[in-house]
């Protein structure tokens, strides 16, 4: 079981436990001061273990039985994203609940010893079990289950969020949050995403929440039923006169960013890669894209790191855990680099990387967890 000094919040000491997990690259490392908020930043929902199994040939089929010949076990929910954040080396702050059963134990620790992430924030619940999604990949998509019930709303309280350089926030139409407005109030920079409006609204004044956040990210057709618009790049455009910066996702196209404050606008296409499981890709690019935006890279940098980052993400199975580290973006970046033929133009896309990723550090190992077939083993 989780030791109660953490299930209280009162865990080991959130610094000694960054230390023990530090990241190869600091991306902020030239815009730190002694003055900065404690956390780079803090996020808050829902943590499930997920259950993914791959190397499906369909969809399952009423009545059969069908044989995975890929599975894995990890943390998911609001963990894929805190991990991303984490393995990209931002300061990350979670608060969520965990069930006291061997599921949150399993998960806690993984985020916190594994991960380096502060759960200071965040609380075991007595009685509580761990919410459980299954999901299937196949064919390029996936198919999910899930199961959990609510936490006693006390557990966590997250109207109380710590100082961070930026929050990270879902949407739900028609509902504030307002650990949203309070975390804006303290100078965090807010960035949302929105899941698909089941009540058929797609009214943007339900998202009221809105007039908080510096960014807003929905994928392509979520942006359209939300603006009316008949193509993705308009309805950036229209989100603008919302949100300062509007960031749609177009799927295999890619991405395309406006920002009203400076005028600028920037697209970049996807990378193709042999997608093994799409589980927690939308959150390693918005990771990949709140990173670049805290380093203040150009707009068209941060949209192709997002990119390249859920690129990498794909090709392992597993929501949380196959997030990639900078480990694995230098290796990308040095193998692209050496296989004859490429496009100039494409690999210049990708130079400000150099600066990133040196070949001395880049070539350090740094194993990271892998979603494994059972909890019950320990992964390297």
């Amino acid at each position: 079981m989780i030791p109660s000094s953490a299930s209280n919040g009162k865990g080991p000491s959130s610094v000694a436990k960054a230390a023990a997990c530090l990241p190869q690259v600091d991306p902020l490392v030239a815009l730190r001061t002694p003055d900065d908020p404690p956390w780079d930043v803090y996020l808050t929902g829902t943590v499930f273990l997920d259950i993914i199994f791959t190397g499906l040939d369909s969809a399952p089929v009423r009545g059969t039985e069908s044989w995975a010949r890929g599975m894995g076990s990890s943390p998911g929910g609001v963990a894929n994203m805190a991990t991303a954040l984490a393995r990209l080396g931002l300061r990350t702050s979670l608060a969520a609940a965990f069930g006291d059963d061997h599921y949150g134990e399993y998960c806690w620790d993984a985020l916190e010893t594994g991960e380096g992430i502060d759960l200071a924030t965040s609380r075991t619940v007595p009685g509580w079990h761990s919410p459980v999604t299954v999901s299937m990949a196949y064919e390029g998509e996936r198919t999910m289950v899930s199961h959990g019930h609510e936490p006693p709303p006390e557990e966590p309280a997250p109207d109380c969020p710590p100082r961070a350089r930026a929050a990270i926030a879902s949407l739900t139409p028609g509902k504030r949050a307002p650990w949203i407005a309070q975390a804006a109030s303290k100078g965090a920079r807010v960035f949302a995403d929105v899941g698909w409006d089941d009540t058929g609204a797609w009214d943007l004044a339900g998202l009221a929440d809105l007039e908080h956040c510096e960014a807003f990210l929905p994928n392509a057709e979520e942006a359209m039923r939300y603006t009316g618009a008949t193509c993705p790049r308009a309805a950036a455009h229209a989100l603008t006169e919302h949100v300062p910066l509007a960031v749609v996702t177009l799927g295999a196209e890619g991405a395309y960013a406006v920002d009203r404050r400076t005028g600028e606008s920037a697209e970049v296409p996807a990378i193709a890669v042999e997608a093994l499981d799409p589980t927690g890709a939308g959150d390693v690019f918005v990771a990949g894209f709140v990173t670049g935006t805290l380093a203040d890279w150009p707009l068209a940098d941060r949209l192709a790191f997002a990119g390249l980052t859920a690129a990498l993400s794909v090709q392992e199975f597993g929501g949380s855990l196959s997030a990639p580290g900078w480990s694995e973006i230098g290796a990308w970046w040095r193998k692209v680099q050496s296989v004859e033929g490429q496009e100039p133009a494409a690999l210049r896309r990708y130079s400000f990387l150099d600066e990133l990723v040196p070949e001395e550090t880049a070539a350090r190992p740094w194993p990271l967890r892998r979603a494994v077939p059972t909890i019950g083993f320990k992964s390297a």
